[in-house]
């Protein structure tokens, strides 16, 4: 899993609530269960016109204009910036690989659905919670300022604006290790393996009948 530590990226805004992972990935994305190649689908129903599959070439696909990713002034965004109840809905994981996969590193947000704030930490991502004023006075901020970009600095928990003003955020301390370290389940149990090894061969040797039947 990739490390998050410090990262400055141009922020996009999708001014909706409950934005659902059905939206963030509709369901035909389903069938692969490849961790990879879901960005050019991300948002797919709202930012193509066309309907979508896994393989499709979207390089030719039209457009829809008004939704804020196929703007010029948002490209290459890495911050999303949206309302509250962000990812909703089923628990698809795949909603996390599709964010990542498109080169979304955090996402701020009032609120979000507790299985989806879960799946972005075991996949790299940054999920921020602040109050509903603040993240408005980002939207406008963003709207005026073409190019607007944040600064996440997770160490010291702090976003920091581009006129010099920081924002402070909570995050549970177990969370902030693991991001910071680059660290999903498998890696976490990955750190005990000589542990695990060693309680697997003391094992065979206080109980070997156990292991009679598989030798």
């Amino acid at each position: 899993m990739k490390a998050f530590t410090t990262h400055k990226g141009i922020v996009a805004p999708i001014d909706l609530a409950n934005i659902d992972t059905d939206m963030i990935i509709p369901k035909q994305f389903l069938k692969s269960i490849n961790r990879t190649g879901f960005g050019p689908y991300l948002f797919d129903e709202m930012r193509y016109e066309d309907e979508g599959w896994y393989g499709k070439d979207c390089a030719t696909r039209p457009l829809k204009k008004e939704f804020p990713l196929n703007q010029a002034r948002y490209q290459g965004t890495s911050i999303l910036l949206t309302r509250e109840n962000f990812g909703c809905g089923s628990s698809r994981e795949h909603a996390p690989w599709a964010l990542d996969d498109y080169g979304i590193r955090a996402i701020i947000a009032p609120s979000f659905a507790d299985i989806f704030y879960n799946n972005c930490f075991k996949n790299g991502l940054l999920p921020i919670i602040l109050d509903k004023g603040t993240v408005s006075e980002l939207f406008e901020e963003v709207e005026a300022n073409p190019g607007y970009a944040l600064e996440i600095d997770l160490a010291n928990q702090v976003i920091r604006r581009g006129n010099g003003g920081e924002i402070h955020f909570q995050i549970d301390a177990f969370r902030k290790h693991c991001l910071l370290e680059g660290l999903d389940e498998i890696g976490l149990t990955l750190q005990s393996a000589e542990k695990i090894q060693a309680f697997e061969t003391g094992h065979r040797e206080r109980q070997p009948w156990m292991f009679d039947a598989i030798r």
